[in-house]
């Protein structure tokens, strides 16, 4: 089975979003990736004014059932980072798009400070099974709570997705690359499996994400690890 994760740029005008989208589910398909995962918001960024519309359920749901169309196509599972309202909740949500046309979705638990002015938190964990594997998923400061880590692990999982978008400021982005790259390798050898972070690249909104987006296996060996300015899809079989 073979796995990969985006790392990406993203912006404010969900069209560019969903065309980089395909460009990657393409690469995806001639390097015969099964799984493809990619940053949290990739599809919309942080729009605020898509974020307050009333028509956000009814744009993402459109985009998501074309990325839907071309999963199927390509027979490849895709986790898309997108937010959704929920009666008067609005969610940082990821969904497990399977090339049956079936999905299946993930809202973070644990948003930061600055996102709980506009964000509700999730309240489930979500595993899920694709070409007899299981999987975990966890959106950026997720990847703090090891509780969150250790359920996948019971549930048998041979590895855990890591949305992310580390857009800091440019000097706090800068020293948070470590923290940023040691806690995937710190939850991928605590529990003994994959872990997978696709992470944003570039600037949105005067801040900076510095990419690193990296696959990391159970014994905290960085098997591929992109870098602080480029986009790029790692690949690896399992």
């Amino acid at each position: 089975m073979k796995i990969g994760v985006v790392q990406m740029k993203i912006c404010d005008l969900v069209e560019s979003n969903f065309c980089k989208i395909l460009y990657f589910l393409d690469k995806a398909k001639d390097e015969r990736v099964d799984l493809v995962c990619f940053p949290e918001m990739a599809l919309t960024g942080y729009n605020i004014e898509l974020l307050q519309s009333q028509n956000l359920n009814h744009i993402i749901s459109d985009f998501l059932e074309q990325i839907s169309k071309k999963c199927k196509e390509y027979s490849i599972c895709s986790i898309i980072g997108h937010p959704f309202r929920q009666e008067e909740k609005l969610l940082n949500r990821a969904t497990v798009i399977f090339p049956t046309g079936e999905s299946l979705k993930y809202d973070k638990i644990h948003p930061t400070e600055l996102e709980k002015k506009i964000f509700s938190q999730g309240e489930e964990t979500l595993v899920f099974e694709f070409k007899q594997k299981r999987f975990g998923i966890a959106i950026c400061r997720d990847q703090n709570f090891y509780e969150i880590f250790k359920k996948y692990k019971e549930a048998g999982c041979s590895g855990v997705f890591i949305l992310a978008a580390h857009f800091y400021s440019p000097k706090e982005a800068r020293w948070k690359i470590d923290k940023n790259r040691a806690i995937p390798i710190t939850r991928a050898v605590e529990n003994g499996y994959f872990v997978f972070l696709a992470n944003a690249v570039g600037p949105h909104l005067n801040m900076i994400s510095l990419g690193h987006s990296l696959i990391v296996d159970g014994d905290g060996c960085v098997v591929c690890e992109a870098d602080e300015a480029g986009e790029y899809l790692l690949t690896v079989e399992i």
